[in-house]
């Protein structure tokens, strides 16, 4: 693990790589969990973390897999990559954060009761019109719904800067 000021730098120097999972279950309801920590402290949020340094994508993925939602197996498909950019970070004092993010949906038919608590203080079941709707749901986890939402705001400014 890095030395806290140096990841201190790094956060407020360059992007970090992220895997986020959007979880479903049999009954298409996606899971959600309450951010513990900034950024998007107090938000209903997917589960995911950070890429480490020296890490491939695909250990990253096993390993928050596992650490997130206790999982060794299940179905996966990647959703597509996003941007976050958050005006917080982990320290609290100005520093801003920005994820490039690597978004997959997995399925989930276990108890959320024994999901960790180090990152969500809850978790809960959302359909998809409550997760559009919620005010407490962060903006980021919304864009997973709402199709190329990110794409389409991305396209708007190069448009205006064209004109």
């Amino acid at each position: 693990m890095l030395p806290l000021e140096l990841f201190k730098t790094i956060v407020s120097s360059t992007p970090l790589v992220s895997i986020d999972f959007i979880v479903m279950n049999d009954s298409e309801q996606i899971l959600l969990g309450k951010r513990t920590n900034r950024p998007a402290q107090g938000n209903w949020f997917v589960p995911g973390g950070r890429v480490l340094k020296d890490e491939s994508i695909e250990d990253a993925f096993i390993r928050l897999l596992d650490i997130e939602l206790g999982l060794t197996d299940t179905v996966v498909n990647f959703k597509g990559v996003y941007q976050h950019f958050y005006e917080d970070s982990f320290f609290g004092d100005g520093c801003t954060t920005h994820y490039v993010v690597l978004a997959y949906k997995v399925r989930y038919s276990g108890v959320i009761s024994t999901l960790p608590k180090e990152q969500h203080a809850d978790y809960k079941w959302f359909s998809k019109t409550e997760l559009l709707e919620h005010k407490k749901v962060h903006i980021h986890t919304k864009w997973y719904f709402q199709e190329n939402k990110q794409a389409i705001e991305l396209q708007n400014k190069f448009n205006k800067l064209e004109s």
